[in-house]
Formats: C-alpha cells, structure tokens, sequence
C-alpha cells in the first residue's frame, strides 16, 4: 500500500499559519513526523493562499522541504502554474495532485506529468463533474485512462481516484466504487487506484470508523493507494491486517514487521 501523508495542507491551521509566516521549520516538523509513522510520499498544498500568489508559496515549500530532506513529494494543486513551480522546485521523481477529464485541466497537466516524468493522480470526473452514479464513474475513469494511455503515460504511473460519494446522500456508493475498481483493473493492467478518505463519510458522526472501514473494503476492491494521515495508527494497523487478509503481504512478513516495529498497537 503506498501512503501518501496529507497533513502539509494549508487547510489545517498550523499549517496555514507556518504558510503565512513564512515557519519552514514547523512544515519541516509535519513532514519528519509523517515519515516516521510511515508515509511513502508527502502531498504538499498551499490552495488557501491567491491563485497568484500559489506559484511562489509552492516553490518555497518544496524547496524548504528538500533543503531538510529531501522528502518524497506529491505536489497537490487545482492550479497548473503552482503545479509546474513546485515540480521544478523537486529534486526527485515526484506525484502530480492532480489531473481529471475536465478538458481545460487535462490539456494544461498533460505537458507536466511527461516534462517532469512524473506519475499522476487522475480525478474521476470531466465537465460534467463529478459522475452522478457507478455506471457514469466506470464511463468517466474508462475514458480517462484512455487517454492517458493515448498520450503515451504508462498505466503503472496512474492513480486512478474514483471520488466516492458520501454514503449519506449515495447508498451506493461503497459497492459501487468496489466494482469500478475491479472492472478498470481486469481492462488496464497495472493501472493504480488512490483515494482519500473524507468524502466517503461527509455528513455523518463519528466519521472516523467509516473512513478506516471503506479503506479495508476498497483494499478488497483493488485500492492499492490513500492519502491519509500517517498518524493514524488504528488506520494503519488495519491496513496492515487487511494486506495480509488479501494475500498482498507474503507469509505477512509486513504485518510482522509492523508489529515488530509497534505499529500494530493501537486499540
């Protein structure tokens, strides 16, 4: 399972104020602490901040980071020009969050993901938005990949994200998602999929035990991908268990070493 850590999002106060003060040290701390609990990748975003001003916050993000890492980095972004700073800022091989079917948003990330030789995070939805049911998705995400192909990105540097409707307002959500995953995966060899986790419960109580059930059911499903809060433990130890359930830990040697490591504690 690769772990992308999602705790450098301005859109979490501390981080918002180390933005604004220009405190690398405290981005710093966020990134250290996040590797230490296991993340593979971190994503990166500052889109609290103007679309004019996002560009240069993002250059000096990535580069603060890598002057005191370097860190894996996924450079997270709606925005194509803060996109193309921070991935000039990178020192490595590098995520792109993100690109999607919108046309405008495909054509301007495209150039990006085969400049930088980046993989790329795709969005499962095009300039009608977000796809109203299952059978719309597996349309959209089809379509997508294709084109991807088409322009010559590898399956295996695609993350495919199916953007899970909230079971709030979308029973069907869940079950759906699984099948979209588990269609695209028999058509596209080597095609990832990726998914945060807000979206799924958004509405409801006590959100945290939907979230970590939806990740054990996707990994089922062929979720081979999330983006999450590494500080997570219970998250993480279901991960863990949930691997090794599905065969894609062998002889559980990961889940042993977790334990060994303690990361199989949490209650």
């Amino acid at each position: 399972m690769l772990v992308i850590g999602e705790r450098i999002n301005a859109t979490r106060r501390t981080i918002r104020d180390a933005v604004e003060s220009r405190n690398i040290d405290a981005i710093v701390h966020e990134a250290k602490i996040q590797m230490e609990m296991g993340a593979d990748y971190l994503d990166v975003n500052c889109g609290t901040v103007s679309a004019t001003e996002e560009p240069e916050v993002m250059q000096w993000l990535v580069q603060g980071l890598e002057a005191a890492g370097p860190f894996p980095l996924c450079i997270d972004s709606a925005n194509p020009d803060a996109l193309s700073a921070g991935l000039a800022a990178c020192q490595g091989r590098t995520i792109i969050n993100s690109t999607s079917g919108e046309t405008e948003r495909f054509e301007k990330v495209l150039p990006l993901i085969a400049e930088y030789d980046a993989d790329v995070v795709a969005l499962c939805m095009d300039d009608q938005g977000i796809p109203p049911d299952s059978a719309a998705a597996e349309r959209v995400g089809r379509n997508l990949v294709w084109r991807l192909l088409d322009a010559g990105i590898a399956a295996d540097r695609i993350y495919l994200d199916p953007l899970v409707r909230s079971v709030a307002t979308s029973p069907e959500a869940v079950p759906g998602t699984l099948e979209l995953m588990q269609s695209l995966a028999k058509t596209f060899g080597g095609l990832h999929f990726i998914s945060g986790l807000s979206n799924v419960s958004f509405g409801l109580p006590e959100r945290r035990h939907l979230n970590r059930a939806y990740v054990v059911m996707s990994i089922f499903g062929g979720l081979d991908a999330v983006i999450i809060d590494p500080l997570d433990e219970a998250l993480g130890a279901l991960m863990f268990a949930a691997e090794a359930l599905m065969n894609r830990d062998r002889f559980c040697m990961k889940y042993i070493g977790a334990y060994n490591q303690g990361k199989l504690a949490a209650r």
